[in-house]
């Protein structure tokens, strides 16, 4: 895969706008401030290529990415935001279900949190929906950067605790920032794909 030939593909809000089901997807699910965008933009090696926002809660679609023609990573709409109104958050969850349980091409959803802090009742109840739809349940637990080694091992323990989950090796952190976890990441993603390509 040829990380240079990455664009962004469509936009949409709905299932009718979706691009063909003619490539492996893989999702990436989280609040609206965990840093979906910024790591979509260092694993692809681009500055802007997804948008970033200083403001919470901008990310209102469905941004479907295409990696050289053989593969999409969709970024899906931050939850959680709280200034956002009751009619809006519905909306997102409305967004977010349809891809979820509408895509056939969809092979894993990856849950991002951030590791300076417990997960939410809603990563909770993401990652509840990731695993009973059969998926594999990783966790990228994102900012990694702003805390020493030491406290991240303690916090990746304290992310698998409140996520019910005994497998801390699904559990990676990561930062946008210095990078070191980007070749590991696409080996991870590489891995899922061939054993899918094998299921196929």
């Amino acid at each position: 895969m040829n990380l240079n030939n990455a664009k962004l593909e469509k936009v949409s809000v709905h299932r009718d706008t979706y691009p063909d089901e003619n490539l492996m997807e893989i999702a990436f699910a989280g609040r609206s401030n965990v840093g979906k965008s910024s790591f979509i933009n260092s694993m692809l090696g681009r500055k802007n290529l997804a948008r970033t926002s200083s403001s919470p809660g901008k990310t209102r679609t469905i941004n479907f990415y295409n990696i050289d023609e053989k593969l999409r990573l969709v970024d899906l709409p931050g939850y959680g935001y709280a200034k956002v109104s009751k009619e809006e958050k519905s909306s997102w969850a409305k967004i977010i279900n349809e891809y979820l349980e509408s895509r056939e091409n969809l092979k894993e959803v990856f849950l991002l949190v951030d590791i300076r802090h417990d997960p939410t009742k809603q990563d909770i109840e993401m990652f509840r929906f990731i695993k009973e739809a059969g998926f594999v349940g990783i966790v990228v637990a994102t900012k990694s950067d702003k805390i020493s080694k030491s406290k991240a091992i303690t916090q990746i323990k304290n992310i698998a605790k409140v996520l019910k989950t005994e497998n801390t090796d699904y559990i990676i952190p990561y930062s946008s920032v210095d990078k070191n976890m980007v070749d590991e990441m696409w080996m991870v993603i590489k891995d899922l794909l061939e054993y899918h390509n094998e299921a196929d």
